[in-house]
């Protein structure tokens, strides 16, 4: 059995295949009867079944938008999609329950103005309701493609006492808190830049009512913001920077700050800018600029106090080595202050910069170490001997005789500039007219003139036998310094201890180095020895020693006693001495036209040369008449 309950299924399904296959044949045949009609009636009620559940569902989805917005719906912004009044009325209150204006002071400071300090509150009118009900439900699948927008006009409240109370306790009101503006001004004088038109300060005073305005109509359009400084609410200043009458002063008022006047001073310099200027210039009520007169005048004194060189101590390197200080005379610089007072007040009022000189008195030759340059009489009373140097070389070196030290007619040292030079002019004095062919005064009326009475100089002449206060030089040497010195150039005296000279020298024996009508030859001036002692000249020859004459008594104001005189002139007999004594005689008027006002007392410091002689033609040998006279003997000077 089990074997054949095994075996069965197989045998059956393999005895029944084609048996089975004939049953299948037939019941296929039996369905293909009944389909067509239970088909359609299937579908049919498929479809009615859809279609009254779709439209329940349409309804019923329409119906949910009696009480809803509608897809892509906006109210004031605020998306109301799908939302109640309720929800949007309270989207809308929350928006306006966070509302806050922020004030934006001037200088960057803010306040603000809350919602709450005001009282704001929501105020709906029924439109979103209106709004709600204007939509038709059953179009909510049409009307949820397409966007609406609304626009609710009164959707909030405020209390206005107490945004009044508020505005009121704002802080940029309150009168500490305000910096009135300021105007604009001009400046003080500023270097580099003159004078500067200074912008007005606006400050921080509000107008109030202007500025309680602007907020209310800020509050009333829930703005979030308000800028102070966009709005015209803030007090101006009277006078702004761009004020013409002030940028005209400023103007005006620069033309002469800002202008120099630069001096020179050989390769200094002296600059006058606005940081001077400026303090000299004023506006007038009138609108017009003036300037001290009195601060010019300051400031060309004070020049003049650092920059001239007249009547100051001079240091001279001798020809001897040793340096001297020389502290008397008015040789050098010398600021003529009225004339360039005057001069720079003009060159400030026309406002045109300029570099320039000062106007002088009196000049020097440098305004370097030395202002007495390299061309300069040097004249050691001490040795009674001169050195001319031209351009630094020495042209001329001679002894010579100075004023008479025992009749108190010493020549006095110090620094002079020349005063001027004239050929062929009488000397004249209270008892002695002394005609000279090459006069050159530059300590008043003391000056270097040939002396052709004289035989004999240097030495210790002066001391008994010297002049009125002159330098007598031998006439070659006189002539050769005049033909190359000019008015102004320096003559230097001085005093060095040490550098006596016990002998005097003939006057043919001056050495003329550069006499440019001998036709002489230049030579550089030696070189001076470090050593105090001095480096004397090549000895000249010798003369017979003078005896030295008692010296007359001095009296507290010396009446000149008639000049003493040379012995005529022998061309074969030896010269006298000027030291030896010859006794006084009355003296004679050696031109008899002489009138009483020509005739003078004192020194002949005091009182110059008289009448002068025309003037000869430079080079000429001839002589006046009175020159002539005097070749022969007649009083020295």
């Amino acid at each position: 059995m089990h074997i054949y309950g095994a075996a069965a299924p197989f045998l059956v399904e393999k005895r029944g295949y084609q048996g089975i296959m004939e049953d299948k044949e037939k019941g296929r045949s039996r369905k293909k009867k009944t389909f067509p009609v239970l088909a359609a009636a299937i579908a049919g009620a498929v479809i009615t079944v859809a279609a009254a559940a779709g439209a329940g569902y349409y309804i019923y989805r329409g119906k949910q938008y009696e009480t809803v917005f509608f897809l892509s719906t906006s109210i004031n912004g605020i998306d109301a999609s799908e939302k109640t009044v309720d929800q949007m009325k309270k989207l809308i209150s929350r928006e306006i329950d966070s509302y806050e204006l922020t004030i934006k002071k001037r200088g960057g400071k803010t306040e603000k103005i809350t919602g709450e300090d005001i009282g704001l509150h929501s105020v709906f009118d029924g439109k979103l309701e209106e709004y709600l009900a204007s939509q038709d439900p059953l179009e909510w699948w049409s009307s949820g493609r397409k966007q609406k927008d609304y626009e609710v006009q009164v959707m909030s409240e405020f209390d206005e006492g107490m945004l009044e109370e508020r505005i009121g306790t704002l802080e940029l009101f309150q009168e500490e808190n305000m910096e009135p503006p300021k105007d604009a001004y001009l400046s003080d004088y500023l270097p580099g830049q003159g004078y500067v038109v200074m912008p007005e300060e606006p400050g921080t005073v509000l107008d109030k009512e202007k500025t309680a305005r602007e907020i209310r109509k800020a509050v009333a359009g829930m703005e979030k913001e308000l800028v102070l400084e966009e709005l015209d609410v803030y007090e101006k200043a009277a006078v702004t920077g761009e004020d013409p009458e002030l940028n005209g002063i400023a103007d005006k008022l620069n033309k002469y700050a800002n202008m120099t006047v630069t001096y020179l001073f050989g390769e200094k310099e002296e600059i006058l800018d606005g940081n001077l200027i400026s303090g000299w210039i004023t506006m007038e009520d009138t609108g017009e600029v003036s300037l001290s007169q009195e601060a010019v005048t300051a400031y060309v004194e004070d020049l003049a106090a650092r920059y001239d060189t007249a009547n100051q101590k001079k240091m001279l390197k001798t020809s001897y080595g040793p340096t001297v200080e020389i502290t008397k005379g008015f040789y050098g610089w010398k600021m003529d202050q009225d004339t360039e007072a005057q001069a720079l007040y003009e060159i400030l009022m026309s406002g045109q910069s300029q570099a320039r000189e000062p106007a002088y008195l009196q000049t020097g030759a440098s305004h370097g170490d030395n202002d007495y340059g390299d061309t300069y009489v040097e004249i050691n009373l001490t040795a009674q001997h001169l050195f001319f140097y031209k351009d630094g070389r020495l042209l001329v070196e001679s002894d010579f005789v100075s004023g008479n030290a025992a009749r108190g007619y010493s020549t006095p040292s110090g620094a002079y500039p020349l005063t001027y030079k004239q050929r062929n002019a009488t000397l004249r004095g209270a008892d002695y007219a002394t005609p000279v062919s090459y006069w050159m005064p530059f300590n008043r009326n003391i000056g270097m003139h040939d002396a052709t009475w004289r035989g004999s100089f240097g030495g210790s002449i002066y001391k008994t036998g010297g002049s009125h206060g002159c330098i007598n030089l031998p006439k070659t040497a006189a002539k050769t310094i005049f033909e190359n010195i000019e008015k102004g150039m320096p003559v230097l005296c001085y005093h060095l201890e040490g550098s006596e000279s016990g002998s005097s020298s003939r006057g043919s024996s001056s050495v003329v180095l550069g006499d440019s009508g001998d036709g002489g030859a230049e030579k550089p001036a030696p070189a001076p020895s470090p050593s105090p002692a001095p480096t004397q000249a090549p000895a000249p020859t010798p003369t017979p020693t003078p005896t030295p004459a008692p010296a007359p008594t001095p009296t507290p104001a010396p009446t000149p006693a008639p000049a003493p005189q040379e012995s005529p002139a022998d061309p074969g007999a030896a010269a006298v001495p000027e030291t030896s004594p010859v006794p006084e005689t009355e003296s004679q008027p050696v031109e008899p036209e002489t009138t009483e006002e020509e005739v003078r007392t004192g020194h002949p410091w005091e009182y110059g040369p008289g009448t002068t002689q025309p003037a000869q033609t430079e080079g000429a040998d001839s002589l006046p008449e009175t020159a002539a006279a005097a070749e022969e003997g007649g009083a020295p000077q």
